[in-house]
């Protein structure tokens, strides 16, 4: 059994006990979250909008983080023009507990 979430712009693929590193999500570590099921597979696949209107896909939040730093440099040649700056992700880590069907 698994389904296909959206969160953060993205889509992944998840099942029970599975942990994944999203974008950051505004809940606390410990607190729980409901993610929005795309595609629902099980006994049966499911991917219409009232149907995964009853699948239900429960996550824990386990920890948040940062991302790798990431170097961006700018160049012009000939101009005299460079720049560089850094970036650095904040993600949190998530723990899937429950894929439910409903009734």
């Amino acid at each position: 059994m698994y389904a296909i979430v959206k969160t953060g712009g993205k889509q992944y693929r998840v099942e029970p006990g599975q942990k994944l590193l999203v974008e950051r999500l505004p809940v606390e570590a410990g607190g729980s979250v409901d993610l929005e099921p795309l595609l629902f597979s099980g006994d049966t696949t499911v991917f219409d909008k009232d149907g995964l209107a009853k699948v239900k896909v429960g996550a824990t939040v386990v920890e948040h983080l940062r991302g790798p730093k990431l170097t961006v440099f700018k160049f012009k040649p000939k101009r005299g023009y460079k720049r560089k700056t850094g970036h650095r992700q904040e993600l949190t880590r998530i723990e899937i507990t429950t894929i439910t069907a409903g009734s």
